[in-house]
């Protein structure tokens, strides 16, 4: 029955012999099939390399790729740890032998919140990183000047402390996955040319699976029914905030108060329209869109393509058509400021419009656009309180600028295009960085005003409907009383009910001076320390630039002033605060 080639022992040969006979069709096919799918070996010394896997996260992109190349790292043998920045020290890092980087920049190239104080440490005062071999993948949003920076300083910082580099440092737009996918496999060969990648099974081998259960995630969006779009502003407001409603119902999607949910939007058709015309083009002729297939230009420029955000690198790749003596002098080195003044307040169509190409072709124009990105928007519902269903609070952006008038793509969709019973594609994003409290009876302090009210909403819902007993202190502003009090009768009745202890609001318009959140926690600073002392979580949301920035150098006052500190024994104290989880942002 076996060539004398078989590398089989007397004892298996008779074994086998006696026993193969006696299987039927079915057995024999099953036992194939068995034997001819991958087998566990022992690794071999090249595939049992440590792999630490360090990332640093504000709204959890950077943390999902490090589990990511964590599990394909495992797939070939190493044996990875991942390390989140908030949670390590630069010391335990430095003991890597291999070290991979997933690192995120946030606003005007600044790190995430938790990553803040690794990152400070590392750039002012590391050991050195001799025998680290290592690569960095480095995520960003080219609309922003300081595109991918904190990845490029700890690129070049650990080559400077002494680290090799095995893969060179990527730099991943809004649409990363397969520039990390790049990343990741240039980088894992780079340590370790000779692991094996994960076996196959061998061709010809027919095996059966289940069919795949559909899941709804960035690739494949979940086409979600709007119940409920209404204005929450009075008429009188000068702003347009919008409480949308979409059922989940059938999706298998599911989150929890603190997460995101991610909206793809389709542009306006008055900016595909301006845009066709500053090019000369129909939108009639067709484009490859890459992922997609064959499409007219019209239909991309409204679905596929950012064809508002102007940046350096979308002039650069029109630099290429326009050939424009001053529009290469304002990309220089040299002229920072220029661009800066020029990019202020301009969208793509300006550039096209003052740099224009004669002849210019729909390929052409299409290469110079990235992709479409989703918005995130901090989910304002609990799913306990709203079963099968997901609630935005939005605000629409609407503004005049060099003699045309502006809009955001994503909060206008939302607002002018989707009605109740429109289908708008969704999907769910974790954000692990902002949570309610482990125990339901911490205290918890919210300061919210405008939009950032929304994830408060989810966070007080389903603190009542869990029966937590934990103090929950709200402080809101906007800017009239009248006309901008968000949920004003959610937050009375939850006022009544007990769930809410506190609120305190802020109307900056109502009064001559201007008052804000951070004047009312002022006021409030000693009942607002005590919280502090007895173990409070302290939560900001809203705009990053401003608001953030005042409720932190607030925060740091009423530490400072109520607890007898100096500003800097004060901005310890919030940093373990920070350290324990206890002092979190989601901030945009």
């Amino acid at each position: 029955m076996f060539p004398d080639h078989a590398p089989l022992s007397p004892a298996q040969r008779q074994a086998l012999t006696s026993v193969l006979p006696t299987l039927d069709a079915t057995q024999r096919a099953w036992l194939s099939g068995f034997l001819a799918a991958p087998v566990s070996a022992a690794p071999l010394a090249v595939s049992a390399l440590p792999l630490t896997i360090l990332y640093g996260t504000e709204s959890g992109n950077s943390e999902a790729l490090a589990d990511k190349t964590a599990k394909e790292a495992k797939k070939r043998g190493f044996k990875p740890v991942v390390r989140n920045m908030a949670q390590t020290s630069v010391a335990a890092v430095a003991e890597s032998e291999n070290l991979l980087v997933i690192i995120s920049t946030w606003g005007d190239g600044e790190p995430p919140e938790g990553a803040m104080g690794f990152y400070k440490d590392f750039m002012n005062g590391a050991p050195s990183f001799s025998r680290t071999n290592f690569s960095v993948c480095a995520l960003g949003d080219t609309s922003y000047e300081k595109f991918c920076q904190i990845g490029k300083d700890l690129d070049a910082r650990l080559e400077a402390l002494g680290g090799k580099r095995i893969a060179a440092r990527q730099d991943c737009d809004v649409d990363y996955e397969e520039a990390h996918m790049e990343w990741m496999t240039a980088a894992l060969d780079g340590l370790a040319p000779a692991v094996s990648k994960a076996s196959v099974a061998p061709a010809g081998v027919s095996v059966a699976v289940a069919p795949a259960e559909v899941v709804f995630d960035k690739r494949n969006p979940f086409p979600a029914e709007t119940l409920v779009n209404i204005v929450l502003n009075g008429s009188r407001s000068e702003k347009e905030t919008r409480h949308l409603e979409f059922s989940l119902e059938g999706s298998g999607m599911s989150y929890v108060p603190g997460d995101a949910l991610a909206v793809v939007p389709v542009n306006p058709p008055d900016a595909v329209e301006a845009l066709l015309q500053a090019s000369g083009l129909s939108g009639t002729e067709e484009i490859e869109v890459k992922g997609v297939g064959r499409k007219l230009l019209a239909d991309a420029l409204r679905e596929d393509f950012d064809i508002t955000a102007l940046s350096r690198a979308v002039l650069r790749k029109y630099q290429e058509l326009a050939g424009s003596a001053k529009l290469a002098e304002m990309l220089g080195d040299e002229a920072k400021d220029a661009l800066k003044n020029f990019l202020w307040g301009r969208q793509i169509v300006d550039a096209l419009e003052e740099f224009p190409v004669p002849g210019l072709t729909a390929h052409q124009l299409a290469g110079i656009f990235r992709k479409l990105p989703p918005r995130l928007y901090s989910i304002a519902s609990s799913p306990l309180a709203h079963p099968d269903e997901v609630h935005l609070t939005v605000a629409a952006v609407r503004y005049h600028s060099r003699g045309r008038d502006r809009k955001g793509v994503a909060s206008t969709y939302l607002a002018d295009l989707v009605k109740p019973g429109s289908k708008v594609a969704v999907y769910t994003h974790q954000n692990k960085n902002f949570r309610l409290p482990a125990s339901g009876e911490t205290p918890m302090i919210m300061v919210g005003p405008g939009t950032g009210v929304a994830p408060f909403r989810a966070f007080v819902e389903e603190r009542g409907e869990l029966g937590h007993s934990g103090k929950n202190w709200l402080f809101f502003g906007e800017q009239r009383y009248n006309e901008d009090f968000l949920y004003q009768l959610e937050w009375q009745q939850h006022l009544k009910s007990g769930v809410l202890s506190k609120l305190d609001v802020a109307f900056s318009r109502d009064q001559p001076e201007k008052v804000y959140v951070q004047h009312r926690m002022l006021e409030r600073g000693a009942e607002l320390y005590a919280w502090l002392e007895e173990g409070a979580n302290f939560y900001v949301c809203g705009d990053a630039e401003r608001m953030a920035v005042d409720v932190h150098e607030a925060l740091v006052k009423v530490i400072a002033e109520h607890g007898g500190r100096s500003a800097a024994e004060a901005e310890d104290y919030i940093d373990a605060m920070r350290k324990q989880k206890r002092y979190q942002r989601d901030v945009y």
